[in-house]
């Protein structure tokens, strides 16, 4: 006899073992499927963003940062180190070392909230049956009562640069090198092309990055993208803008990039190439052609506002539909799916869903950019605040960077928070909460922050939207 379960989740990344744990709390019986293999070819839980993107990167930016600051910052604080150097490798074990807390650690929820988690691959057949595969072992069917899609998505690989493991690599590649290379290329300017550019390039390497798009950080606000391309090239990273490689050949002890840009034609080598233009859904092997499913010209799966397929009872969730490609969003819409099987009201709400570039200095946002609210033609007002001016920040010794806020005229509700800055991931959760409210700057403003704290630097800039900053000249 086969078994049952009523809701069985294909993929244990952040929105597939979400959904699983939440089916759990509601009295549901729910099994979570894997395949996800490491580098040493063992199996665990916790997909892209524990074992190969968002932990790992951050464990290296964390050290790399502490590396940098050792060698440039502390002698303003007093502090003498003599010469400071990276053990490269006892890095990565720490790194892998938390990788592996966190992934072991889902298991231990699996069993805790009575989830059966199942290692091996999950395939949808028609009339909600799912094809379980275990690693060395048989195939077999599982009745489910609701299926749940969240496979995740995998770096898109460029045609001019295939990648081969060893010079030209992907993101994951780049996390687990063991070596500083000399001259690291990063193709992308994006999230994961600046994170990984700024760990090896605190480390000693030359790093080079190629973006295509005109504009840095294109899907930033204009002042905060305009202040983190300063400080990026202050801290040495030569950033292309408009350039577009097109061709890369591996040579001796290393990739020779060609490239073309308004200027003509470029060629640069490097030791190490890393593509980072973006991810692609990843839906190999997922479903059976009769299962169903639909999938979009960019390769998503077909989703409605609550992550519904066009099949009763089958859900998809996280990176493999649409929408932005984070951890958080795929998480919240995994609680959503297991709360609406379980019969509960449930949404996602999709205009607060915070960005987070782990840089130094760090960037966040949420809601929309001036250019987004200007276009729209809304009467606005904005805010801003310097971290030059907050009290914290310069005994952080960390002073670069700004709060925006943009808000209605008429009402004055928030509609976009922007920062770049120490610890902006920290602090966009107060505008997500306030937006979340539907707030205004007057609550932000009516809202005490304790003092010195690099909060308020959110307040004063919501002061600023109305000029009533308390501590910078308003304007």
């Amino acid at each position: 006899m086969s078994k049952s379960y009523d809701v069985v989740v294909i993929g244990a990344g952040p929105g597939g073992y979400i959904a699983a744990i939440r089916a759990a709390q509601h009295g549901l019986s729910a099994a979570c499927i894997d395949e996800w293999q490491n580098k040493d070819g063992k199996n665990a839980f916790g997909g892209t963003c524990l074992n190969a993107g968002c932990i790992p990167s951050k464990a290296l930016l964390e050290s790399s940062e502490l590396y940098h600051r050792a060698q440039h910052e502390f002698k303003k604080h007093g502090i003498s180190t003599g010469d400071v150097s990276m053990d490269v490798a006892a890095m990565q074990k720490r790194r892998a070392s938390i990788v592996r807390q966190l992934t072991g650690g889902i298991g231990g929820l699996f069993k805790a909230n009575k989830v059966e988690g199942l290692v091996g691959h999950g395939k949808l057949l028609a009339g909600k049956k799912v094809e379980f595969t275990p690693v060395d072992g048989e195939p077999e069917v599982i009745e489910a009562g609701n299926v749940i899609l969240a496979s995740g998505s995998v770096p898109i690989e460029l045609p001019v640069a295939p990648f081969d493991n060893d010079k030209i690599i992907d993101s994951w590649d780049a996390i687990e090198l063991d070596a500083v290379p000399e001259r690291l290329g990063v193709i992308g300017a994006g999230v994961i092309g600046l994170e990984l550019g700024s760990v090896w390039s605190r480390l000693g390497s030359t790093v080079t990055i190629i973006e295509a798009m005109d504009d840095f950080l294109f899907m930033a606000d204009r002042d905060v993208a305009k202040v983190a391309a300063k400080d990026f090239k202050q801290q040495g990273l030569d950033i292309k803008l408009g350039a577009k490689m097109t061709g890369a050949k591996t040579v001796k002890g290393g990739v020779k990039v060609d490239y073309e840009d308004a200027e003509g034609s470029h060629t640069f080598e490097v030791d190490k190439l890393v593509i980072a233009v973006g991810r692609r859904a990843f839906t190999d092997g997922l479903f059976a052609d009769d299962a169903g499913i639909q999938l979009d010209q960019h390769g998503f799966i077909v989703v409605d506002d609550e992550c519904r397929t066009r099949v009763k009872g089958v859900y998809a969730v996280g990176d493999c539909v649409r929408g932005p490609m984070l951890a958080h969003k795929g998480s919240e819409e995994g609680v959503m799916v297991a709360d609406l099987i379980a019969g509960e009201v449930a949404e996602v709400n999709y205009d607060v869903i915070p960005s987070v570039l782990y840089t130094a200095p760090e960037i966040a946002w949420v809601g929309k950019t001036e250019a987004e609210v200007k276009e729209s033609g809304r009467a606005y007002k904005t805010g801003s605040f310097p971290f030059a001016a907050n009290g914290r920040a310069k005994a952080l010794e960390q002073t670069s960077g700004m709060v925006k806020i943009i808000a209605a005229e008429d009402d004055d509700e928030i509609l976009g928070v922007h920062i770049v800055g120490p610890m902006a991931g920290e602090l966009i959760s107060e505008a997500v909460l306030a937006m979340e409210f539907s707030a205004s700057t007057e609550d932000l403003q009516r809202t005490i922050h304790a003092h010195p704290s690099l909060a308020e630097a959110v307040h004063e800039a919501a002061l600023s939207a109305d000029k009533r900053a308390l501590n910078y000249m308003n304007r």
